[in-house]
């Protein structure tokens, strides 16, 4: 008959959905370090093949922090309970980005100069903030095992809630370096307030929530 279909057919296609959710997000967030490793091997980087994984590892690295940020409220605005599997690959992904960005610039563009390295530090602002943020999701990647979230308890999420700042001072770090005139900037810049502002609600309501008790 027309429209008919298996029985469970849909609770098992959706239960294989889920299963293959996790190792599919894995493969797609290694794809962009595989392909900027076959352009090393190729020789296809330009003139400067440093600042060229500079640039593309930091790029991935707020991406992927974004699209961590993104999974709370498409699961509230959804009623989707899949995103937040993927929330930890997310995360670590990000991190794992983030320092082969921090990688590229203390090995190939500092050359393990420490002098140089501080300097950078304290002198120039958009190396600080990118510092920052790094060592913000330093203590996150550490404990993004189920093991720590149940030893840290309550205060696994309020350990957790450093990817705030460390989104912002990403997206700053990432302002501060853009040329003028290029969207990028508008498009992250946008992207974290909307994020930012869809938890307000939810901020608002606890602390109501909370007040009423």
């Amino acid at each position: 008959m027309p429209g008919w279909t298996w029985p469970g057919t849909t609770e098992t296609l959706r239960a294989v959905a889920l299963r293959a959710a996790k190792p599919l997000a894995l493969v797609l967030v290694c794809v962009p370090f595989a392909w900027l490793a076959v352009d090393v091997a190729l020789d296809r980087l330009g003139a400067n093949p440093v600042e060229a994984v500079l640039h593309r590892t930091g790029d991935w690295a707020l991406r992927l922090l974004l699209c961590t940020l993104a999974v709370t409220p498409l699961r509230r605005l959804t009623g989707w309970q899949w995103p937040a599997r993927l929330r930890r690959i997310l995360g670590l992904a990000a991190f794992a980005y983030a320092a082969a960005h921090a990688a590229t610039w203390l090995l190939l563009d500092r050359g393990l100069v420490w002098e140089e390295v501080v300097a950078d530090v304290l002198k120039r602002p958009y190396v600080t903030l990118g510092f920052s943020a790094l060592v913000l999701l330093v203590p996150l990647a550490l404990t993004s095992t189920r093991a720590m979230m149940r030893r840290l308890g309550r205060n696994w999420q309020r350990l957790h809630r450093l990817v705030y700042p460390a989104a912002v001072l990403a997206v700053l770090h990432f302002v501060w370096l853009a040329k003028a005139g290029r969207l990028e900037p508008l498009v992250y810049g946008t992207a974290l307030a909307v994020l930012l502002l869809a938890r307000v609600p939810t901020r608002l309501r606890r602390g109501a929530t909370a007040a009423g008790a």
